[in-house]
């Protein structure tokens, strides 16, 4: 299920994997490289520091809104980490060096802010996980193309839990 407002996407799947497999696909580096970007994306680099305070920066190799494949770098700051049940951390574009930098660095068209929120949820019910996405501040017109980027993300997800 998907819920997309003005600046949010929500998004609540259900995977047939116990719960500590699904926050594990979430916090060890290893297993966040094999599912983590839209399905023609990999992750060719990727570093967690994984407390509360900690930073992730993380590289997804992939073709940009022209075709032309390139690297889109991310940062952020994990701000708070329920083991098992939720994570928090902002989110920001940035270059190879892990510094933040504003969406038109790799020309994103919109009125996007220097860092955003993604909030993670994780519940186990009968041996599968319900997880629930909120990427907060995306501008409405980038809204769809991240939606369906977190949407092919997840599709990958599900299969590297089999």
């Amino acid at each position: 299920m998907t819920v997309m407002t003005e600046k949010d996407i929500i998004i609540t799947r259900v995977f047939d994997a116990p719960r500590e497999l699904v926050w594990k696909a979430w916090t060890d580096p290893t297993y966040f490289a094999r599912w983590w970007g839209p399905k023609v994306f990999t992750t060719p680099r990727i570093s967690i520091d994984f407390r509360v305070g900690g930073r992730y920066t993380y590289c997804m190799r992939g073709p940009g809104l022209d075709g032309v494949t390139r690297d889109f770098w991310n940062t952020g700051v994990y701000r708070e980490i329920v083991p098992m049940e939720r994570l928090v951390s902002t989110d920001s574009f940035a270059d190879e060096k892990g510094n933040a930098v504003p969406a038109s660095y790799y020309g994103l068209p919109g009125d996007w802010p220097m860092e955003l929120t993604v909030e993670v949820t994780f519940e186990e019910s009968g041996g599968k996980t319900s997880m629930t996405l909120r990427h907060v501040g995306i501008p409405g017109q980038m809204i769809e193309e991240c939606e369906a980027g977190w949407n092919e993300s997840f599709d990958k997800l599900a299969e590297s839990l089999k």
